[in-house]
Order: C-alpha cells, then structure tokens, then sequence
C-alpha cells in the first residue's frame, strides 16, 4: 500500500474527545453540501495523483520526507480548532503547546535559556537571524560560504544588508582561509556556518570559525534547517561530530522540523541564544495582546498569522519521539545515515561511477565516469531520466567540478560545473530499501553506457 491510512480511525476518536471540550456550548450544526463536496474532494485526489512518489524509499530526490502519522493526526486535529499562534487570544493551547516544542528544540542543542518560535520554514527562520544581525551589527558584512542556501545571499539583498560569499574547500565546506582573508578585510558583523548544505550535506568547519570570533568579534548563525537534529547522532566523521558537540556555542540557529523533523511543511523554527534579542521585536497592536500578561508569539516574531497546527503536531511528535540520544528518534536517523554510507560504498566499489567525498550527513553526491566534466553531465542527466522511468526518482545538482578532480585528477575541467546525480537518504526505510534502490540505478546506467 502506498498509503498509511490504519491510523484514520483514531482522528475520529480523537475529535470526539476534543468535541467533549466544548459540550458546554450551545448547539451549532456547521452544515455543508455533502453531494457537492464528494466530486471535489475526489476530483482533488486525482488531481494530487500528478505528483512523484515523494512517500516512496524509491524516491530519493530532494529533501522531502513523509510527515510521521502521529504529526499528520495531530496537524489534522488541531484544523477543527484552526488556532492561530500569533497571540495566546488566537491559539491558548497551541501556543503553550508551541513554547514547549520550541524549548525541547533548543534543550536539543544544550540551551536552556534561549528565544525562539516556529515559522514558515528556514528561509523566514534565516530572514529573522539575518535581520537580528543587522540591528546588532548596522552596516557590517554577513558571510556564508558558496555551497549555503541561496536565500542568505537574496535576504541580504532584501535587508540591504552587505554580503559576501567565502569560497570552500575540497569538501565543500567554508574555506577558512579564504574566511580569515575576508575578515581582514571586510567588517564582519555575522558568519553563517552552514550545518549541512542543501547541496551536497556539507557541513562547515565550526571549531575553526569560533577560534575565528575569539579574535574578530562577529556573532555566528548556524543554518542546521536540513542538519541541525545530527546533534542527536555520535555515528558520524570525528571532525563533523565535533561540529555538533560545540553548536550550542553559536548566537542563533535554525532547524527545520519538516526536513528531518517528521513534520508537514511549513515548519521551521528560529532560536536565539539570547534572549534580549527579543527586544528589537518589540511592538504592540491595540486588539491583539489583551487576555494574558505572558509574552505572546506574536512578540517573537516577524510573522502575524501562524498555524498553531504545525505547532500542536510538533509538539505531538516530539511526545511520541523525544529528542534524545540513543532514542527512536536518533535511531531512524542514523539509519538514514547508513543507507548514505552503504549507497556510497556501492558507488566506490563499481568501475564506471564516481563519487568526490562520504556524506556527512545523509546526502550522496555521485556521477557517471567519463572523459570530461561535460561528458560526465550529460551522462547523469541520462541516468537520472533512465532511472525515473523504472521508478527510481534522483536529483540532479551542478556542484563545482573541483569538487570531484581532487579525487580523479584525469577529469578534464572543459566547463566549471559538473551536473552531478544527488541522492537524499533522508528516510529510515532507504536502509532497507538500498539493495532495490541500487539494482535499478545499474540497470537504468547499463542502458545509459549502451547507448554511448
């Protein structure tokens, strides 16, 4: 079945406790238009069938990962309500619900003390740590390497707030010595230390960087929206599990509960280190903020309307799967680790493929061998549609060409880009699912080399 639907019954016996809540109430009957409603709905499924099976192991394309069942049962719940988190007026048990998942999140990476909220995603959670440094930092640069988000660049630009890009290293992680190169030279207000690029799942070289503000003095954003819960897994590369043992050192972070999570988009979440920062939010609204004398969301926030849902279903997983070392939670993520390791071991170990570096994370970056980055491109655009057809959905990224010639230095560099497959192991059951996803990735690239 492609679909978990065992859990259906239990909304309903979930609604009818929330409904006990309100048998105060005057009767109110909510009437709809059944026979008009049905060929929607059903027309509205066979609309959504266009879609790649995002749910499926065999998709390993972009960073999309299937909400757990207890997320998408408390996110459907919490819709009969339909609160809103921006003021406890709008949403009273979904915002408290909001303030303990955020708090776990920030206890995740050691921090007792902190302020945060959930937002959108990570482009708005990054939007807020950038606009914070502009307030602290006026005029001065914000840094972030070549392989971060793209939005750090265009936030900037939007914040008219000066920004420069640090070239990377071999491994695509912030090139310190270009960094140093920069900071001598730029007035640097913030550094974003990317914790697992969109890209290719680098993560940047933190310990370096906070020697680095010992002596310049720039605040550090961590951008962990794709790897910020690795925190919770010791199985990683030595260098890169140090990143994470020293994260709580940084000023602000963002993580995104619907990446790794276990959440239904948008879930993003933005925390400070410190608190005070809360004061640059500072505002009031005359018909908002009247029935507590608790800090309202809506304070916190660059955001007014928030779906208090993605709070209660956050909330409701992190009941379920607590953020704990060693638990259920941290286990399915070092599976997703695994299915990376073993899918890059597979790619080493066969003649005619390529990979430039292990993941670090869950991401593996890979590509056919050829004579030269061009031929190399056009045999993974290849791949990549040969291997859709059988049923096995990839991603294609263009990474730097460097990154795979310091491994196979008789690549020739004809272009500076290569079109790279990207596979994101990001489900638990990839672990499982690796020997079918690798049988149809060599059968769909020996009708590739075929037709050479």
């Amino acid at each position: 079945m492609a679909f978990e639907t065992a859990s259906l019954p239990l909304l309903k016996e979930a609604l009818e406790i929330l409904e006990e809540g309100f048998r105060d109430l005057p009767d109110f009957d909510a009437r709809f238009d059944m026979a008009a409603l049905r060929p929607v709905i059903l027309e509205t499924a066979r609309r959504l069938r266009d879609n790649y099976p995002y749910q499926h192991p065999l998709y390993i394309g972009h960073m999309i990962k299937p909400p757990h069942p207890v997320a998408r049962l408390a996110y459907a719940l919490a819709l009969w309500i339909n609160p809103n988190n921006h003021s406890f007026d709008g949403g009273r048990a979904s915002s408290a619900m909001e303030k303990e998942a955020v708090a776990q999140l920030a206890h995740m990476i050691g921090w007792e003390k902190h302020l945060g909220h959930l937002c959108g995603g990570g482009t708005l959670a990054n939007l807020e740590a950038l606009w914070i440094s502009g307030k602290l930092a006026p005029g001065k640069t914000i840094v972030a390497s070549q392989q971060a988000h793209f939005t750090h660049e265009r936030i900037c630009e939007a914040l008219r707030i000066p920004f420069e890009s640090a070239p990377t290293d071999d491994r695509a992680r912030m090139d310190m010595k270009a960094l140093r190169e920069t900071l001598d030279r730029k007035d640097v207000g913030m550094v974003v230390v990317t914790l697992g690029t969109t890209g290719v799942g680098a993560v940047d070289p933190l310990l370096e960087i906070l020697e680095l503000r010992e002596e310049y003095g720039f605040r550090i954003h961590a951008d962990a929206a794709y790897g910020g819960y690795y925190v919770l897994v010791d199985e990683l590369e030595p260098d890169t599990r140090a990143v994470f043992s020293h994260v709580g050192e940084v000023d602000s972070l963002v993580v995104d509960p619907h990446k790794h999570g276990l959440q239904p988009y948008g879930c993003g979440c933005i925390l400070f280190r410190d608190p005070s920062v809360g004061r640059f939010y500072k505002h009031d609204s005359p018909y908002t903020y009247f029935t507590s004398s608790e800090l309202h969301l809506g304070e916190i926030s660059l955001e007014c309307s928030r779906a208090g849902a993605a709070a209660v279903a956050l909330w409701a997983t992190q009941r379920m799967l607590p953020l704990v070392k060693g638990g259920e939670f941290a286990q399915s993520l070092l599976r997703c680790r695994k299915a990376a390791l073993r899918l890059y071991e597979l790619i080493e170990a066969h003649p005619r493929f390529m990979s430039p570096f292990p993941p670090e994370t869950d991401i593996v970056v890979w590509a056919p061998r050829a004579d030269t980055v061009s031929e190399a491109s056009d045999l993974s655009r290849a791949l990549f549609e040969e291997a859709s057809r059988e049923g096995l959905h990839m991603a294609l990224a263009d990474v730097p060409g460097s990154f795979f010639s310091r491994k196979y230095p008789s690549l020739i560099q004809d272009r500076e880009s290569i079109t790279a497959l990207r596979c994101c192991m990001m489900k638990p059951e990839h672990m499982d699912w690796i020997d079918s996803v690798w049988a149809v990735a060599k059968r769909a690239a020996g009708r590739v080399f075929e037709r050479m």
